[in-house]
């Protein structure tokens, strides 16, 4: 099966007071239709830049990337993209700024509003449709912007440590209701994050970066689903796992 999303020895270098930084250097990865993979690495490994590549939010410096074999230039539709830092509209409110990605499809008024109001739901924001990103809490951000992402019904989803600063309680919560939303829907997710257990918990694979992108270790995860976090930490199988993923982390730490 031809992978949706493939990368052939990708680099990228950035400059900065006139020196070459290298971010990324001969990255190789193919992400299968369907599958969610989990990328995990400590800060500085690249992890952020081969989103941002795969977003065709920037060109890489050498290699190739591709989305169902068609070389990677720009933005796409298809694509949802759920970055670290709040892009919420701040002159929108929670519905318009849900409403956003189905504007610039064209979406009649009457569609957008009726699957803006669903997803206001699901993410836990009845009540708050006319407030302004600057009247919510950070981890009521998140979710609205969960909801945009969601909203045009995107093939791929790309997310960048997107609930890494949120509470406990609402980490958990939203990491249930996506996976809720992906099971069963064919949608393609590449989910990077710094912690061992969300990516065990949310990945049917894990690859775990070393410095510069180096892959680690690219290793499946047969831990059935669905998967509660209580149960899943005195689970053998998720307890090895675990360790496994640990020793990775420190050897692409050297």
């Amino acid at each position: 099966m031809t992978p949706v999303l493939r990368m052939r020895n990708l680099s990228k270098q950035f400059v900065k007071d006139d020196k070459g930084i290298v971010a990324l250097r001969d990255f190789s990865l193919d992400v299968a239709e369907g599958g969610f993979v989990s990328v995990l690495g400590r800060s500085g490994c690249g992890k952020s830049t081969i989103l941002n590549l795969l977003a065709g939010l920037v060109p890489p410096t050498s290699g190739e990337l591709f989305y169902r074999d068609r070389p990677i230039s720009r933005p796409r539709v298809e694509v949802g993209y759920l970055t670290q830092s709040d892009t919420l509209m701040p002159w929108r409110d929670v519905r318009r700024n849900i409403e956003m990605p189905m504007e610039v499809r064209k979406v009649p008024a009457a569609r957008r509003r009726e699957r803006a109001g669903e997803l206001i739901e699901r993410v836990g924001l009845r009540g708050f449709e006319r407030h302004y990103p600057r009247e919510l809490s950070g981890g009521m951000r998140r979710r609205v912007s969960l909801a945009r992402m969601l909203v045009g019904d995107p093939e791929t989803l790309l997310m960048d440590e997107p609930f890494g600063a949120l509470d406990a309680q609402l980490r958990s919560d939203l990491q249930k209701e996506l996976l809720r939303l992906w099971q069963g829907s064919g949608q393609t997710v590449v989910f990077v994050t710094h912690d061992i257990e969300e990516a065990l918990l949310l990945g049917d694979r894990v690859v775990v970066l070393g410095r510069l992108g180096r892959v680690v270790l690219d290793e499946a995860i047969d831990l059935p689903r669905p998967r509660d976090p209580d149960e899943m930490r005195v689970d053998a199988r998720f307890v090895a796992l675990h360790g496994e993923l640990t020793g990775a982390l420190r050897e692409g730490a050297r």
